[in-house]
């Protein structure tokens, strides 16, 4: 089995995840650019999972997310990532892991395919008679179908969530409707305690032909190309941390056997090891400048 070595695996990730200096994120069209590129990002870095993210990509190195709000790197983010809610650079939501995920417009009927949507503004009534949508989740969403865009104080108001003792439902509430893809923060207003709310609606608003799109992606095409797209991006990567990043898709070990067992035919992934560590899936690519 081919061996690669941990140094080289570092350096490729450095590189491919702009955390460089020279290869630093400048404006707005380069981060642009970027998501296009890795198909998918975090908008920060997040312990324990392996994928590049936009932040580190601005400062152009590995670092933790500061505490102080006038950090260069983390105000660039942070309006870039305002600056583009419900626009075209990129779809926006928490998503991947229920963080904060930056996804290229390629991709994102990709992503769709995968979720419990079949193209209708009503589809989430079968997911109230299966049971699998919950009560705060229901109401928020009919709160959007009903009213349109809402700010989160608004929103609150509307499902009468108002108090500090249902804001953690509330909160669970939109980001389940998030990581399927049924609402989206499409805005900001200036609302709330910090005269700062995201402004949310149903991404069908935003997106008409994302349904239409995803209609002609299968599931197992769906896996194969996301799978392919994160191996190319970590460089080399343990089918451990594809399930643990995927893991609110719930894909079945089958799935994700299937992808790798696709991605190897194509000569698009290779088996490896890291030395001194586990058993890991190898961009080609990236071993072709090796």
């Amino acid at each position: 089995m081919l061996t690669v070595a941990a140094e080289w695996v570092a350096a490729e990730r450095d590189r491919r995840y702009r955390r460089r200096p020279d290869l630093r994120l400048k404006t707005i069209e380069d981060a642009e650019r970027f998501i296009d590129d890795v198909g998918f990002a975090f908008l920060w870095p997040i312990k324990g999972i392996e994928a590049p993210s936009l932040f580190e990509a601005v400062a152009g190195r590995t670092r933790k997310v500061p505490k102080a709000h006038d950090d260069p790197d983390l105000s660039k983010s942070w309006h870039w990532k305002d600056q583009s809610l419900g626009g075209t650079r990129w779809y926006y939501a928490r998503l991947l892991r229920r963080r904060a995920t930056l996804i290229a417009p390629r991709l994102q009927a990709t992503f769709y395919a995968l979720t419990h949507n079949f193209g209708d503004l009503y589809d989430y009534l079968e997911q109230v008679q299966d049971g699998v949508i919950t009560h705060e989740a229901r109401l928020i969403y009919e709160a959007l179908l009903e009213h349109g865009p809402l700010n989160t104080v608004e929103l609150r108001r509307r499902v009468s969530m108002t108090s500090s003792e249902s804001k953690s439902r509330f909160e669970r509430g939109l980001v389940a409707l998030q990581v399927d893809m049924k609402v989206l923060p499409v805005g900001v207003a200036r609302a709330g305690a910090w005269d700062y709310s995201f402004v949310y609606d149903i991404p069908m608003r935003h997106y008409p032909d994302l349904p239409e799109q995803a209609r002609a992606i299968g599931t197992r095409q769906a896996w194969q190309t996301l799978v392919g797209q994160y191996v190319s991006n970590t460089i080399a990567v343990a089918t451990k941390q594809i399930g643990q990043l995927f893991h609110v898709f719930e894909p079945t070990r089958r799935e994700l056997t299937a992808a790798l067992d696709s991605l190897v035919d194509s000569g698009e992934i290779v088996p490896a090891q890291i030395e001194g560590g586990g058993e890991v899936w190898v961009s080609a690519r990236a071993l072709e400048g090796r």
